[in-house]
C-alpha cells in the first residue's frame, strides 16, 4: 500500500550531543561530590588541631563525625548514580527516535488522512472485545464507511482502508475522522480507542528529552508511539 510522503530533516548530532551532556554531567557530580568530603575532612582535622588538650575530643565524638561523613558521601554516591542511570536513559532514548526517522507510527487520535484513496490508521484495546465497529467521518460529520470485527483480543491494532465506498466508488482525499465502539458481555468498553497515522520526519532533543516531529499529527515522544509501523 502506498502511503503519503513525507519532507524529512534530520537531527543527526542529537544523539551524540545528548551523550556527551552525560558525559559532562557525571565528571560535575564527581567532582562536587569530592570536594564536599575534602570539606568535611579539612573541618575535622582543623578541629583536631585546635582542640582543648586538657578537654580533648573523645573517641565517640570522632567516631560520630566520621559516621556523618560517609552517610553525606553515601548519599550523594547515591544520587550521582540516580542522575547517570537518567543521563544515559535520556541519551538512549535519543538514539532510538532518531532510527524512527521517516517510518509509520501510530499515535493516539482520531484523525484519518485519506491519500490517493488509502488510508492507515489503527486501535488500541485495553481488554478483549467481543464485537468492534469503527466508524469513519467526513468533514460534515457523516459515516461514510463502517469496519466490524468480532472477537477482538486487547493490543494495538493497525487497519489499513481502500477508500471503497458501499457504492463502489472511491473516497475523496482529505481528513475524516474515527469513531471507535467496543463491546464485551453485552457491555460498552471504555478502552477502546482510536489510533492515528503520521511519518516521523525528524526528531528534536532537549531539556524535556526527544520529541519526534510528526507533521500530520505534531510533536510526540517515545512513549505517545503505539507502533512502529
Amino acid at each position: 500500500m502506498a502511503v503519503a510522503s513525507t519532507s524529512t530533516t534530520t537531527n543527526s548530532t542529537g544523539a551524540s550531543q545528548a551523550l556527551l551532556d552525560s558525559m559532562n554531567t557525571k565528571s560535575t557530580k564527581a567532582s562536587a561530590t569530592s570536594a564536599d568530603a575534602d570539606k568535611f575532612m579539612t573541618l575535622l582535622i582543623t578541629q583536631l588541631k585546635n582542640q582543648d588538650p586538657l578537654n580533648p575530643l573523645d573517641n565517640a565524638q570522632v567516631t560520630s563525625q566520621l559516621a556523618q561523613l560517609n552517610t553525606v558521601t553515601g548519599v550523594n554516591k547515591l544520587n550521582e548514580t540516580l542522575e547517570s542511570l537518567k543521563a544515559d536513559y535520556a541519551a538512549s532514548t535519543s538514539a532510538q527516535a532518531v532510527n524512527l526517522i521517516d517510518h509509520g507510527v501510530l499515535a493516539a487520535g482520531n484523525g484519518m488522512t485519506v491519500s490517493e484513496g488509502k488510508a492507515i490508521f489503527g486501535v488500541e484495546l485495553g481488554s478483549y472485545a467481543d464485537s468492534l465497529q469503527i466508524d469513519v467521518k467526513d468533514s460534515a460529520g457523516k459515516v461514510v464507511h463502517s469496519i466490524t470485527m468480532n472477537k477482538v483480543d486487547a493490543g494495538v491494532l493497525p487497519l489499513a482502508w481502500d477508500g471503497k465506498l458501499s457504492d463502489g466508488k472511491t473516497t475523496a482525499d482529505g481528513k475524516y475522522s474515527l469513531v471507535v465502539t467496543a463491546t464485551a458481555a453485552g457491555k460498552t468498553l471504555t478502552d477502546a480507542k482510536p489510533l492515528t497515522f503520521g511519518t516521523v520526519a525528524s526528531v528534536s532533543t532537549g531539556p524535556t528529552g526527544a520529541k519526534l516531529n510528526v507533521p500530520s499529527i505534531g510533536q510526540l515522544t517515545m512513549d505517545d508511539i503505539k507502533q512502529v509501523l
